[in-house]
């Protein structure tokens, strides 16, 4: 079973919480156009299949208001292309070559990838190539979107270049990263590849407990003057 498995209003729900997290029954219930009952119906089945959950908020004298938020078992159900093979793959790897070979193999594998990206994405704007790389993304099942950031976010010395982030709510390689951290390193590098006169940082990291992974995305200062 996955989220798309789900009637709309409940697949809709899903979604939401996977990217603004937590949630409050009341902006669920905007955000779907239906009624707070309706929208509650709904939480009460998915927290009954265990895939969402909520913890209480006291705000005043009133009743608590009540925040959810995605379970683990409801992140599971977020698209994704991993699988066991894949780590068991990696394992007996691991067990022939040894760990530290097998690192080796994982950065090749991601620089390859950054400089496919790289390709793809040809030459345009920097703009244009985040969305085009954040569509190649999507195309392999990351809930992956961008946005262009304000000069005064994220940075107390505003800088007159365009700055991006790019989010994505879930990991297509979750599975190995548990076992291989280091992936989400070769990741970042891979980024900083496929955008080479850019600077890319990490602003969120799954692996660390947040709810999605960002990368701060901006033109290389030096560059940007020769240009």
């Amino acid at each position: 079973m996955t989220i798309s498995n789900h009637p709309s209003s409940k697949g809709d729900i899903l979604q939401f919480l996977a990217k603004q997290s937590p949630a409050t029954a009341h902006q669920l219930a905007e955000f779907l156009q239906i009624s707070p009952q309706a929208t509650r119906r709904h939480l009460r089945d998915l927290e009954g299949e265990g895939l969402v959950e909520h913890r209480a908020m006291q705000t005043g004298m009133g009743r608590p208001q009540y925040l959810y938020s995605l379970s683990e078992k409801g992140r599971e159900k977020l698209p994704d292309q991993y699988d066991d093979f894949a780590v068991s793959l990696l394992d007996t790897l691991a067990e022939t070559v040894g760990r530290d070979q097998v690192g080796s193999i994982l950065r090749k594998q991601w620089e390859r990838k950054g400089l496919d990206y790289r390709d793809r994405i040809g030459r345009g704007s920097l703009q244009d190539r985040v969305d085009k790389l954040v569509k190649l993304r999507q195309l392999e099942g990351y809930m992956a979107e961008w946005q262009m950031l304000q000069p005064d976010e994220l940075s107390h010395s505003p800088s007159t270049l365009p700055r991006f982030v790019i989010t994505e709510y879930n990991c297509a390689i979750a599975q190995i990263a548990q076992s291989y951290p280091s992936v989400c390193g070769h990741e970042l590098e891979m980024f900083g590849l496929a955008l080479a006169d850019c600077e890319v940082e990490r602003t969120h990291w799954q692996v660390a407990g947040e709810h999605r992974c960002g990368y701060l995305v901006r033109q290389k200062e030096s560059l940007a003057k020769g240009a």
